[in-house]
């Protein structure tokens, strides 16, 4: 069973079978979220009268006819249907004037082919108002727009929207619409609070199977951290057991008069499982949005750890039976944290908080959470208090926190690959989309060393990339090196290479006669400089391709051409 975003058109891609197994269903949380029977109870026990002049009277105090009790049933029933009547009707109230269908015409990149766009796709999506003549939606529903469109309730018109501001890590997305004709009549939402388990909510969106606004009704089965399918990140999600179909993504989830979520994915195989953005993910997003102005990301401490359940292992850390904790075992270089704390430490607490054996903090009342959530809502370049035991003496050191970019990026939406072409090679940087170009299983399928590397791997240094040859356009002057394809560069010509535009410079300005490149596994590949680079032009011309370099990389040539002329120009007067 893997998650997915919802899509009216297309399936996006799969989760790895590694991930998927945390969220199977786990027995031991069914029967905790199920209500238990005690074996002496009866149905006739669970009903009683609280009377003020007799303060111990059930029904269970005397005989009860079978007529008066099929009559309690009944006023139950008809107090809950009443109850749930009125929900619903708030729910629809609320809904008519602030929830919006979302129309998005958009063009994902090939990353095979990096120098075109695969063919234009239409999908439909939900999203509501909130204060600030704002729309709130899922990133997935506007992901590589080239055209957004909005419909409100009750109107045939279809208003023209721009994305003021997109979150891939969070699944979630910010419109506007200049048209005051659209906000005529429009209210919006006011974002509530983390609903408690068993609780209500009602789903509103424009899912497929119609053309109208739909109402669902779900029940809050948990909370906790979740993989988010679209941006591959793990945040606080809420699961309920609402059918969530294509076209519901970014509707809210309504408890009571407040949004208590935004829909955005479901479990595919299984029944009614379906998941929710919570508040606190949706005020941190909006939050950084208003601050800065643009998307500022969610934290992360740059550290893996392990648990600390085993006895033994606490023991050989010099922990006591009072502490509990997680034990680091691997530390991002390019983190604060990295000058700070060492590989073993044992973190006790965050920000006060003690950390469990199992790595988990309070939520709520018998509810726990892993302590990564307590990171995540911090904002860039806040700092933290963490307390750490090392070598049997616990220490306080105050960590910085930002968003962290991987050496292999999880996604690229919005953006152009990046690409370079030289005498038929094809350099690009590794990333995880141009994985999934290999299919669905792409994690069986891709290279096996890159796909390792692109999961495991850490950056060294800022703005590193994996420069890698993702195929060879063949000509005589390659002729022979077709099997260097999906080979990482390490060096140009004895220099090591630190990202594709540092590639592009090195090839670019050489001035010697040869040009040798070290690549994986010792391979090299060695050129004539001069017969190379006119070998490229004729490539380039046969293939039909434009420019041998993406655009960013053209717009940095361009900028270091002018720097040059002008120092040059300097130097002269």
């Amino acid at each position: 069973m893997l998650l997915r975003s919802i899509r009216t058109v297309e399936h996006l891609r799969r989760i790895s079978a590694s991930s998927v197994s945390a969220y199977l269903t786990s027995p031991s949380l069914v029967s905790r979220a199920l209500p238990r029977e005690s074996a002496l109870s009866s149905p006739i026990s669970r009903f009683y009268y609280s009377n003020p002049h007799h303060r111990h009277t059930t029904t269970t105090s005397s005989p009860v006819s079978s007529r008066w009790r099929i009559s309690i049933r009944h006023m139950s029933r008809r107090r809950n249907a009443a109850k749930g009547s009125a929900a619903y009707s708030s729910a629809v109230d609320l809904a008519m004037d602030s929830v919006v269908k979302i129309f998005t015409v958009s063009t994902s990149p090939s990353y095979f082919l990096p120098w075109q766009n695969k063919s234009q796709r239409e999908s439909m999506g939900s999203g509501f108002v909130i204060s600030g003549r704002r729309i709130i939606t899922n990133a997935h529903v506007v992901a590589d727009h080239s055209f957004v469109l909005v419909r409100k309730h009750g109107s045939p018109i279809k208003h023209r929207a721009k994305v003021e501001a997109i979150g891939h890590e969070c699944d979630l997305a910010v419109l506007v619409i200049d048209s005051e004709v659209f906000w005529e009549g429009m209210n919006s939402l006011e974002l509530g609070d983390i609903p408690l388990l068993r609780e209500e909510v009602f789903v509103v969106g424009y899912p497929q199977g119609g053309d109208n606004i739909s109402v669902t009704k779900g029940v809050v089965s948990r909370v906790e951290p979740t993989q988010y399918v679209h941006g591959a990140t793990q945040l606080m999600a809420i699961q309920i057991d609402a059918a969530i179909n294509p076209g519901n993504s970014g509707g809210p989830a309504i408890m009571g008069n407040k949004v208590a979520g935004v829909a955005f994915q479901n479990l595919a195989g299984g029944e009614n499982i379906g998941y929710i953005i919570p508040t606190p993910v949706i005020k941190h997003f909006i939050n950084g949005v208003e601050e800065s102005g643009k998307y500022t990301g969610f934290c992360s401490m740059g550290v893996s750890c392990q648990p600390m359940e085993n006895a033994q292992i606490r023991s050989i850390y010099q922990m006591s039976s009072e502490m509990t904790g997680v034990l680091i075992s691997k530390i991002n270089p390019l983190s604060d944290a990295h000058k700070i704390l060492n590989k073993e430490d044992v973190i006790l607490a965050f920000d006060g908080v003690p950390i469990g054996n199992d790595g988990t903090v309070p939520l709520r009342k018998k509810e726990r959470i892993t302590f990564d959530h307590m990171v995540s809502m911090k904002k860039p370049n806040e700092t933290a208090l963490v307390k750490v035991l090392r070598e049997g003496k616990e220490h306080e050191f105050c960590i910085t926190l930002r968003p962290l970019q991987p050496l292999v990026p999880v996604h690229q939406f919005d953006q152009l690959p990046s690409y370079y072409i030289f005498a038929g090679f094809v350099f690009v940087p590794l990333t995880q989309p141009y994985l999934h170009e290999y299919g669905e299983d792409w994690y069986n399928t891709c290279p096996r060393r890159l796909c390792e590397r692109a999961l495991r791997d850490l950056p060294e240094k800022s703005n590193q990339q994996l420069v890698i040859i993702s195929q060879v356009l063949m000509d005589d002057i390659n002729t022979g090196f077709e099997r260097l394809a999906e080979l990482q560069v390490k060096k140009v010509n004895g220099v090591e290479v630190d990202n594709l535009r540092h590639l592009c410079q090195l090839i670019e300005n050489c001035d010697t006669e040869n040009l040798k490149l070290d690549l994986d596994d010792g391979r090299v590949l060695a050129l004539k400089y001069q017969d190379a680079r006119l070998a490229t032009s004729l490539i380039l011309k046969r293939h039909r391709i434009a420019s041998a370099m993406s655009s960013d990389l053209l717009i940095e040539q361009n900028n270091l051409a002018t720097e040059l002329a002008a120092s040059c120009s300097t130097a002269v007067v």
